[in-house]
């Protein structure tokens, strides 16, 4: 199958790419390297730098005959987007349709779509959250990956493109960004590498769902066998929180450097957790990996690779 990854120099797009190849699927990248690193391309990909708002992308669509597109490029920063929330529709909404335009005028056939679901589901009603939970964003970022959700039903219903909408959890694993703001994990483990304290926004007593980079691969496998367009959660359905996120990071890098706080966060979501049982019926798909196997894995990484 030939397939195109956006944002496949990046942590889930590249880790994506690598079991795609590693279960010969040709696959091309597109990636501005803006946030992407050149460690992490490939070399069995066929790879542009380019944007997905450039004009002649529908030219490397027709000549690499893509067939499935599965898009990870994106704006990742909830503050960002409350500072700009222009830029951030720019990125997440306006260069979403012009690839989907592309995709229909090339006749793509899947489009694999990275969407959100904290910041979808806002403060949630009840725990974990299904799909059909009420959406209520608290930000632009998630405004925007609700509104791109919105565009892909048009496009199924209007021309016939197939999608897949997977609503992640909190992706944590090697190769995230460690100095971004959307990676507690990695950023933690970066400061204690650096004989640094973390340091824990508030209470820390705020949850989140955190979920192993080498599930979300699995389930994005899982995807290319999948007929039809649906939505679906992928997370774990387990609330973690930051306090005990942190003991369990401690531990695996056998850190003994006491934590710091700081003032709370007033964007920062208080709870969330996702159902994925809906996953698990269509896909038969499920968590392989616990919190602890996870940061540990997370934790050799940024040893070895010199973070």
């Amino acid at each position: 199958m030939n397939i195109l990854v956006t944002g496949g120099a990046g942590f889930i797009g590249s880790n994506i790419v690598d079991a795609y190849i590693n279960n010969k699927h040709n696959v091309v990248i597109i990636d501005d390297m803006s946030k992407g690193q050149k460690e992490f391309i490939n070399p069995k990909a066929t790879f542009y730098q380019k944007s997905i708002a450039d004009t002649d992308l529908a030219d490397i669509l027709k000549d690499e005959r893509i067939e499935v597109i599965n898009h990870h490029a994106a704006q990742i920063s909830v503050s960002d987007s409350v500072k700009n929330p222009v830029k951030d529709a720019k990125s997440n909404i306006i260069g979403t349709l012009q690839l989907l335009q592309n995709a229909v005028e090339c006749g793509v056939d899947k489009f694999i779509f990275a969407s959100t679901g904290g910041a979808i589901y806002g403060e949630q009603d009840y725990f974990p959250a299904k799909e059909d939970h009420p959406k209520k964003p608290t930000s632009p970022y998630g405004l925007s990956k609700l509104s791109v959700e919105g565009y892909l039903r048009f496009y199924k219903e209007h021309y016939g493109l197939k999608s897949i909408i997977f609503r992640y959890g909190n992706v944590f694993g090697p190769r995230q960004n460690p100095n971004g703001e959307a990676g507690v994990v990695a950023i933690f483990f970066n400061r204690l590498l650096k004989g640094k304290a973390p340091i824990i926004n508030g209470d820390g007593q705020q949850t989140r769902d955190y979920i192993f980079i080498r599930d979300i691969v699995h389930a994005n496998l899982l995807a290319l066998n999948l007929n039809g367009s649906d939505t679906f959660n992928v997370g774990t359905g387990q609330e973690t929180t930051v306090n005990e996120l942190t003991e369990l990071i401690l531990e695996v890098s056998e850190s003994n450097i006491a934590t710091q706080t700081s003032k709370k966060n007033n964007f920062e979501q208080r709870r969330s957790s996702l159902d994925n049982k809906k996953l698990k019926e269509a896909l038969n798909w499920s968590p392989q990996f616990s919190l602890k196997e996870g940061l540990s894995e997370t934790f050799s990484f940024f040893k070895n690779n010199g973070n």
